[in-house]
């Protein structure tokens, strides 16, 4: 492990039995207690670099001031912008940022879109509530407008300042607000998340050690057989899951710790959401709570769900709430293929510039299709033990799409991408555009039989009528 991950590793360890000192706290001293850990692990990791979140969040206060109406808009753009300065500050002869500052600012970007648009839902319900004389039936909105407090309290609070998950402003108000921490369950929870870290992160060392990612830029890896190049990519995806799966429920289980989205199974909370319907608790009932608000990835689903659209949804779950509610819908395009493509090309630019983001996540759009086009042209026709081997044959195929996406992730420079890729003859690329064009040619065979169909028919009624003629003359 690198002296970086080591670092990750020490914050995440130490956060969750901190977490439950936290529960003892008032919300005051909760509040002022998150915002000074925070503020802390931030100087100390960051040093200078700071200052970049430090003014991402007073520029976000003041467009909130200024216009609460446009503020979704003019935030997305300003934090984003200031991403693109944040990731090309030595062309300005500042000094490069560090790893963490870097952590910091990508989720500092999330929260700050996500607060400008629960300020103006906030001011819309507030205005429709005075012209109703009705309350809003809105599910988790604000209750009043942050203060420049509140809103720097949100962005440093200790809780997964680095490694996430993400969570709304209304998630961190319901926290500090919790009327009774020290009953909600918290061991419990977090010892079931934290069950597999050990298993997680002893896969992710041993192959590591055995198949590192340096290899594949070396001359020597392409003297290796086709079938080796490609299973590498398999095991480079392994290596990235086991990374990811360790930390991110380590993460959750500081969330879990301290208490941060805990509500009622009932609130039908959603990841990075939080509670989707207004639950009221029946008071003879025991209540059972759920940590779903800050769940950011599951495991199983990643590792076993069908369609390459599915396993998007349980990896990186609270941002892939985020690019749902915020960026998808706010497309330029209408077509699904051009909206999910128009989100990955976000997904990318908020990750990073390295152009291998940028050749991953718009191969998603092109397997998204590809799948379509088969599931309609061919398992659409299929018995159910037809439909149970295409499921199989689909699920292979979309982990091997994901093996091939990861290689850009991880390559990051375009050549070392395309380098691989081609060594492998592009073939996940060739794959997707087969299943596209073979569902295309099944479809033209259908509406060709169709068309034979109706004009068949045509000729068929044009037949009777010439004979009815026929019948009329010789009578």
């Amino acid at each position: 492990m690198s002296p970086d991950e080591l670092v990750y590793l020490g914050i995440l360890a130490a956060s969750i039995p901190i977490g439950f000192l936290f529960r003892y706290l008032s919300p005051p001293v909760k509040q002022g207690a998150a915002l000074l850990l925070g503020l802390s692990i931030t100087i100390a990791t960051c040093q200078v670099h700071a200052l970049h979140s430090l003014v991402t969040v007073l520029g976000t206060w003041i467009i909130i001031k200024s216009s609460w109406r446009s503020a979704p808009a003019l935030s997305l753009a300003w934090t984003f912008l200031y991403l693109l300065f944040f990731r090309l500050v030595t062309w300005f002869g500042l000094p490069p940022p560090t790893p963490f500052a870097n952590a910091i600012q990508l989720l500092l970007t999330l929260k700050m879109v996500s607060l400008a648009n629960e300020v103006q839902s906030f001011h819309l319900e507030k205005k429709q509530e005075v012209s109703s004389f009705s309350k809003s039936p809105v599910v988790g909105g604000l209750s009043q407008e942050p203060s420049l407090y509140d809103m720097i309290a949100y962005s440093y609070c200790y809780v997964g300042i680095m490694t996430g998950p993400f969570f709304r402003f209304q998630t961190y108000v319901d926290w500090l607000r919790q009327p009774s921490s020290l009953d909600l369950p918290g061991w419990v929870p977090c010892m079931l998340r934290l069950r597999l870290v050990p298993v997680y992160g002893a896969l992710f060392l041993t192959a590591n050690v055995y198949f590192p990612l340096a290899y594949v830029r070396t001359e020597e890896f392409l003297e290796h057989h086709f079938f080796f190049r490609l299973f590498y990519m398999t095991v480079v995806f392994f290596v990235f899951r086991m990374r990811f799966y360790a930390a991110w429920c380590g993460a959750e289980a500081g969330c879990i710790s301290a208490g941060l989205g805990c509500y009622p199974e009932g609130a039908l909370s959603k990841p990075g959401g939080g509670p989707t319907v207004n639950y009221s608790p029946d008071p003879e009932c025991p209540v059972v709570y759920d940590f779903k608000t800050i769940q950011n990835i599951d495991p199983y689903n990643t590792d076993f769900c069908v369609k390459v659209r599915h396993g998007m949804r349980y990896w990186n779950m609270t941002v892939q709430w985020w690019l749902h509610h915020y960026i998808y819908p706010n497309s330029p395009f209408k077509a699904y293929a051009l909206k999910a493509g128009w989100t990955m090309f976000i997904s990318a630019y908020w990750h990073g510039l390295h152009a291998g983001y940028y050749l991953s996540f718009l191969t998603i759009p092109l397997c998204i299709a590809a799948e379509s086009a088969m599931e309609a042209s061919v398992r659409a026709k299929l018995g159910p033990r037809g439909q149970s081997a295409f499921d199989w044959v689909h699920w292979f195929l979309k982990m091997r799409a994901y093996d091939y996406m990861c290689m850009g992730f991880v390559l990051l420079k375009a050549s070392d991408t395309v380098h691989y890729w081609t060594s492998i003859y592009f073939i996940i690329h060739i794959i997707a555009l087969a299943c596209i064009l073979f569902g295309r040619l099944m479809k033209g065979g259908k509406r060709e039989r169709k068309k034979s169909e109706k004009e068949e028919n045509i000729e068929g009624e044009m037949k009777e009528v010439k004979q009815e003629d026929m019948r009329e003359k010789t009578e």
